[in-house]
């Protein structure tokens, strides 16, 4: 089945859900900082069953909206020009253009300089950025990684054979059945204590391959504040 909407009405106006298909066992609805609706629901779910869901969690969307509204307007396009604020590790960083014979970039307490090269076109300095985003999000993810599997107590040899890094448009991580560890890059701009949360939440997955209240429980335990890091990943991020 592929993907469509569902249209309710909250506090008068017309609201639309996303409905996305996933392996997963229960259904799961979520208010993205743009404030846009998404259920994600296991193949072959009834949508009569997703209209009930979207109208019973009617009061929990109303207020999911509210908080995500405090941070409007969220953060404009990029342009990558000097001037405008990107951000590391949770840092909002002004943007710094130079010119120089060696690309490079340089953070310093208020500034992430940039040199793509003697050229300073936006498609050099975003190549250059993100270039570096790559590397250091390659070291710090392995760091975050080793912390977390010492606060679980997990060996070596108990979890995850590998860890990649790739470009994810809706979702932060997410653990293969042959124990690969993917992390979306763009976590590189978040806090540490957001990233903790969401390689903490992966490696849950080692034990509880899906979204049961099993595995609720079992991240609740190991991190009790999780839902406080996810939503500050999720607008920090936005």
């Amino acid at each position: 089945m592929s993907d469509y909407s569902l249209n309710t009405e909250l506090d008068g106006q017309k609201l639309s859900c996303r409905v996305v298909h996933s392996r997963r066992k229960t259904l799961q609805l979520e208010v993205l900082p743009d404030l846009s609706v998404r259920l994600i629901a296991p193949p072959g779910t009834n949508p009569a069953v997703c209209s009930r869901m979207l109208e019973r969690r009617r009061g929990w969307l109303r207020a999911q909206r509210q908080f995500f509204r405090q941070f409007h307007p969220l953060t404009t396009r990029r342009e990558y020009v000097s001037g405008e604020t990107h951000l590391y590790l949770g840092r909002r960083l002004r943007l710094k253009v130079v010119a120089g014979r060696v690309k490079s970039v340089k953070v310093t307490r208020h500034h992430l300089t940039v040199c793509p090269g003697e050229s300073t076109s936006p498609r050099l300095v975003k190549a250059t950025l993100w270039s570096w985003y790559r590397e250091q999000a390659t070291d710090v993810f392995q760091e975050r990684l080793r912390g977390c599997m010492v606060r679980l107590k997990l060996k070596p040899d108990d979890g995850p054979r590998s860890l990649v890094i790739r470009s994810y448009r809706s979702r932060w991580g997410s653990m293969s059945p042959k124990r690969t560890l993917a992390l979306n890059i763009d976590l590189i701009r978040a806090p540490r204590e957001c990233i903790d949360y969401v390689v903490i939440h992966e490696l849950c997955h080692l034990k509880l391959p899906h979204h049961g209240p099993d595995f609720w429980s079992e991240l609740e335990t190991l991190m009790p504040d999780w839902r406080q890091r996810k939503v500050k990943l999720e607008t920090i991020t936005a």
